[in-house]
C-alpha cells in the first residue's frame, strides 16, 4: 500500500463513505472525542479527518485542525462545515507522515480508523508525537489484530487484499504501540463487547528520560 493507492481508494470511497461508515463508526468517534477531555481554547488535530464525521462531537470552545490525503473526502468535509456553519474547524490536504505543523502545536491528537489506513504507520506516529505537546493525549479508534492465533492468521492472509482494494490493513498489532516508550497507555477498551474496534488512549511521553 502506497500513498497513491490510499488516495485513489478514498477518493472513490468519498461519495459513499458516510453511507457505508457513518452509523457504524459514530459511537467510536463520539466516545473517543470524549476521551480527549477538552478544555476551552485547546487546539486539537484530527489526523485522517475524512468527510468530517467527527465534527458533531467536537465542542465549539476548541480549535480543531483536520488533515487528510484525499481531496474528495476533504471536499465533503468542507461542505459539511459550510452547511452546519462550523467556524472552529479548519481542514486541509496534508500527508500525515510529513506534516507542515511546527513541533508542539497541539494539546491533543485524535486519529479515528487511521493507523491501519496509511502506508507507513511508523512515520505517521512519529509525526503525531512531534506535533502533539509533551504530556498531551493521543486518542485512536481502530481495529487491531486479534490475539487469537486462528483469527490473526486470517487477518494476516487477507491484509494484502484489503490494503490494495479497501485502503486499510488488517494485520496491525497494538503491541507496536504498547512497546513505544514514548507512549504511555492510559486506557484501552472496546467500543462495545462485540465491536471490532477499540479506543486506545495514550499520553505523549516524548523526550522522557529513561534510566
Amino acid at each position: 500500500m502506497d500513498a497513491d493507492t490510499v488516495q485513489k481508494v478514498y477518493n472513490n470511497y468519498a461519495i459513499l463513505y458516510d453511507v457505508l461508515f457513518g452509523k457504524i463508526s459514530g459511537a467510536g468517534r463520539e466516545n473517543a472525542v470524549k476521551r480527549l477531555r477538552l478544555s476551552p481554547g485547546d487546539r486539537i488535530l484530527e489526523v485522517g479527518v475524512g468527510t468530517g464525521l467527527s465534527f458533531p462531537f467536537f465542542p465549539s470552545h476548541c480549535i480543531i485542525n483536520g488533515i487528510d490525503l484525499s481531496e474528495e473526502m476533504l471536499r465533503r468535509a468542507r461542505k459539511r462545515l459550510k452547511n452546519h456553519q462550523i467556524s472552529n474547524i479548519v481542514v486541509e490536504r496534508m500527508d500525515a507522515s510529513m506534516m507542515a505543523f511546527p513541533d508542539d502545536t497541539f494539546d491533543a491528537v485524535f486519529a479515528a480508523y487511521l493507523i491501519t489506513a496509511v502506508p507507513d504507520p511508523w512515520s505517521v506516529l512519529s509525526e503525531i508525537k512531534r506535533v502533539c505537546k509533551k504530556d498531551g493525549l493521543i486518542v485512536m479508534v481502530n481495529h487491531f489484530m486479534s490475539k487469537n492465533k486462528l483469527i490473526s492468521s486470517i487477518e494476516t492472509s487477507i491484509s494484502p487484499f484489503c490494503s490494495k482494494h479497501l485502503g486499510f490493513r488488517t494485520d496491525f498489532s497494538i503491541s507496536s504501540l504498547l512497546n513505544d516508550r514514548e507512549l504511555a497507555l492510559v486506557e484501552r477498551r472496546r467500543i462495545s463487547p462485540l465491536s471490532l474496534w477499540e479506543i486506545a488512549e495514550f499520553r505523549n511521553m516524548k523526550g522522557k528520560s529513561w534510566v
